[in-house]
């Protein structure tokens, strides 16, 4: 973590101040996507000229304006939320950026959401939200990445609690 925060980019004041904001007001913080996810985020979408972002699980909204940060001109983020108040943070930090035309919310069930959205067209995936839905999440995801595009699914390896499962969230991962 030393090496990767020490030769990382440096998160714009913005962003900085979005985490902080988070830390201060929401009950688990730790959700936040963090600097070395969105660098990760960041790296990926520029080596593949990404152009259409979709994200499912936007939170306060740190890795929506990381992602649209390295977009093109014409790129956009389209991201997906179901709490009202994450949307509220999310968007008073988003009308502060440069790159607020870049990104649409879709507040509501990411499920239903998705199920409206365009087969094969979206560039770039990241998965991000209830664990539980996470399966059915990649299953429309598939079908709304365009060939040759790339989906990224967040938590994983659930910090070791996928390999011998014992809660709801680390089965369904």
């Amino acid at each position: 973590l030393d090496y990767c925060h020490n030769h990382s980019n440096e998160d714009s004041q913005l962003l900085k101040e979005l985490i902080e904001h988070t830390y201060l007001i929401e009950d688990v913080p730790q959700m936040i996507s963090g600097s070395h996810v969105g660098n990760f985020l960041q790296s990926l979408i520029k080596i593949s000229k990404t152009k259409k972002v979709l994200e499912i699980g936007m939170f306060t909204g740190y890795s929506a304006l990381k992602m649209a940060e390295v977009l093109p001109d014409d790129g956009v983020v389209h991201t997906c939320e179901l709490m009202t108040r994450h949307i509220k943070t999310a968007s008073s930090f988003f009308n502060r950026s440069l790159h607020k035309d870049k990104i649409t919310i879709f507040e509501g069930e990411a499920n239903s959401t998705l199920e409206q959205l365009k087969i094969n067209s979206y560039d770039f995936i990241f998965i991000d939200a209830d664990k539980q839905n996470y399966c059915e999440y990649y299953k429309k995801s598939i079908k709304l990445l365009r060939p040759g595009g790339i989906i990224v699914l967040d938590n994983m390896l659930w910090s070791g609690g996928v390999i011998n499962p014992q809660d709801i969230d680390s089965k369904a991962l």
